[in-house]
């Protein structure tokens, strides 16, 4: 089932479905699932976007792959690249946004394979006053290494094919494969703060701005996209969820070191407690006049 056609068909879901959208991919020294990630998006039902590969810091062979896409890509692609000093993923997603003027911004990560469409459900559910969360598939091991391997394009495979893998136990569920229209079900956890992650996250530019982007005081793996939605929330955006509607489609990895979680989890039980809706440190210092 596709997103609801009927749903964009009202003006202001024909208004945003034309708005300038970026989606911004990072990405730290994993050629192989770049590449499969950005095969997806050339891919996209919807192509009136913008990518940006926000790199914390990788070698030449990530470097190489942005370079042979950029040269076989219709897209408009803009590589942004910081220094390797550890796990700072707050800090490229913020380079990353200050360097585009669309109104509407896609997070997501570089192991993670969208949907055909993927940009075209955020697009069609985007409303103002909110942000949009979504979900994804896990792949195991053995599934990752399949679909790297073998280049397979997992983001066109039907029903059939992701009921196999599942059969294989390459995948963790089917669930979020569903897809429903846009509806008043989308906002019944309009406070959520749990759960939602920059991995498959989108929202306007301008509250980005409002909240002054991630806060990157969080160093090391862990809590900093909690610590964005939740001064969202402060500031009056309201969640709305783009599951059944947005699925990426998660490679698997070795898990993060997490010897800096406890003290980002300090820092997000001060912001859970406080008031503050902007980020301490974020996204003004790279943006131009203090936009």
């Amino acid at each position: 089932m596709a997103v609801s056609d009927a749903a964009a068909a009202t003006p202001a879901r024909r208004i945003f479905a034309g708005m300038r959208t970026a989606v911004i991919v990072t990405t730290y020294n994993r050629p192989d699932a770049l590449a499969a990630v950005l095969a997806a998006y050339e891919a996209q039902t919807d192509r009136d976007f913008e990518l940006v590969v926000a790199d914390d810091g990788s070698m030449s062979q990530t470097v190489a792959v942005i370079q042979a896409f950029q040269r076989r890509s219709q897209l408009p692609v803009r590589h942004v690249w910081q220094e390797d000093r550890g796990f700072r993923a707050a800090a490229i997603r913020n380079r990353a946004a200050a360097t585009t003027t669309a109104e509407y911004i896609i997070f997501t990560d570089g192991d993670c394979i969208p949907s055909r469409q993927f940009v075209r459900a955020h697009k069609r559910l985007a409303e103002p006053g909110y942000f949009l969360g979504a979900n994804r598939v896990l792949l195991s091991s053995r599934g990752t290494q399949r679909v790297l391997k073998g280049q397979l394009a997992i983001h066109e495979w039907g029903w059939a094919e992701w009921g196999a893998a599942w059969a294989r136990r390459d995948v963790n569920r089917l669930l979020p494969l569903l897809t429903l229209p846009d509806g008043s079900f989308r906002k019944w956890e309009s406070g959520r703060w749990q759960g939602i992650k920059t991995c498959n996250l989108s929202l306007w530019r301008s509250d980005l701005v409002r909240v002054n982007g991630l806060d990157e005081s969080y160093e090391g793996w862990g809590l900093e996209d909690t610590d964005l939605v939740v001064r969202l929330l402060r500031s009056g955006v309201k969640h709305k969820t783009a599951r059944y509607a947005a699925p990426v489609f998660h490679l698997w990895h070795p898990e993060q070191a997490r010897s800096g979680l406890a003290e980002n989890q300090v820092r997000l039980d001060h912001v859970l407690r406080s008031q503050d809706i902007q980020a301490a440190a974020g996204l003004s210092r790279y943006l131009r006049g203090g936009e």
